[in-house]
């Protein structure tokens, strides 16, 4: 059994996102650690920095590089970071004439948080699809449907008649404003991170604005100009972006469960969740996990928050409290969206 409902062998198919746990993999930030020392080494030899014949041994090695996952492991139990167990490692596999110029001037954050926006930049796409299949099947749900009248409840209480398609508006727009701010937040997280030890590039002998310029391009990132070694906004304002996208589909969930209670019968689900006592139940499971995400996310959001109060020039303890929380709201927030186009594909006005 996990000690993760997001990794746990059945409970991850309710509750997690194999896509989103895929950025997420020791395999994956590892990957993307390595592509930042072979920029970091390739870049640097362009600037002189270092010497050219060490660039390409440093890049050679890393094509076959295979890491002693157990050693990884203690370096990161030692060190609270795993960076310079994977150096020592890349340095032993580069040899000794080369291998003193890996990591030249670096320091461990930049590889971490460069690795972090690598793999979030992959992310951005996938949200971006499955907003808009679930806009797509909120519009196909009001062409169907739209013109039914229901009755608006307001605290919890029936009030006045309104359309279906006025209820779904409700659920779409706050949906249709988050998409629209995705490729602001797409740009602000996928950017370089390049200050070495203390954030003032003193390492990268007089280079430093030049070469993380360079390297942004070579990623494919982008360069936010300085050092963010302890401005968390950036990752902050993700995922309070990633909490009101679990909130709007949970705030759609909550009110179709409650559309689809029998008393109501508003909204009749097809194909919900059968019962182990009760065979006549049609349980909606999909709305009910879209409230779940939705609080779980919310609940989040306060914890990641405490990683802005980022002491001096880097927090060990600010720093690792992103890496336990972000990755679940990321794969919280994707499961919503799996979890809320079943639900409309199952959901009928009546």
């Amino acid at each position: 059994m996990s000690a993760s409902v997001l990794e746990h062998g059945w409970l991850s198919h309710l509750l997690g996102d194999q896509e989103g746990q895929g950025a997420f993999t020791d395999e994956t930030e590892l990957r993307t650690m390595l592509d930042f020392e072979r920029a970091l080494a390739e870049t640097e030899a362009e600037l002189g920095i270092i010497p050219q014949k060490a660039a390409t041994a440093i890049v050679s090695a890393i094509e076959t590089f295979e890491p002693d996952w157990a050693a990884l492991g203690e370096g990161a139990r030692q060190d609270g970071v795993v960076v310079p167990a994977l150096v020592k490692q890349l340095r032993k596999a580069v040899g000794e004439a080369h291998g003193r110029h890996v990591h030249k001037g670096a320091t461990s954050q930049d590889v971490i948080d460069t690795s972090l926006a690598l793999r979030l930049k992959t992310l951005i796409k996938p949200f971006d699809v499955r907003v808009g299949r679930v806009i797509e099947a909120l519009n196909k749900l009001e062409a169907e449907a739209g013109g039914k009248t229901i009755w608006a409840q307001t605290r919890m209480q029936r009030a006045l008649e309104i359309s279906a398609a006025d209820k779904i508006a409700g659920w779409r727009q706050p949906l249709a404003n988050l998409a629209g701010g995705l490729p602001a937040i797409g740009e602000a997280i996928a950017v370089v991170q390049l200050g070495g030890p203390v954030g003032n590039g003193s390492g990268f002998e007089g280079h430093a604005r030049e070469l993380r310029a360079m390297m942004a391009e070579r990623l494919g990132l982008g360069d936010p100009g300085y050092c963010w070694h302890a401005d968390r906004a950036r990752i902050t304002t993700f995922a309070n972006w990633l909490c009101q996208l679990s909130g709007a589909l949970g705030k759609m969930g909550q009110d179709i469960a409650l559309l689809a209670q029998t008393e109501n019968a508003t909204i009749k689900l097809e194909g919900g969740g059968g019962s182990s006592a009760m065979p006549h139940k049609n349980n909606p499971v999909s709305a009910e996990i879209l409230v779940t995400l939705a609080r779980f996310n919310a609940a989040q959001l306060g914890g990641l928050s405490q990683a802005l109060v980022h002491e001096n020039e880097r927090s060990g303890a600010a720093w690792t409290l992103e890496w336990m929380i972000l990755p679940q709201m990321v794969v919280a927030a994707l499961a919503g969206l799996r979890h809320a186009g079943q639900v409309l594909d199952q959901s009928r006005f009546v």
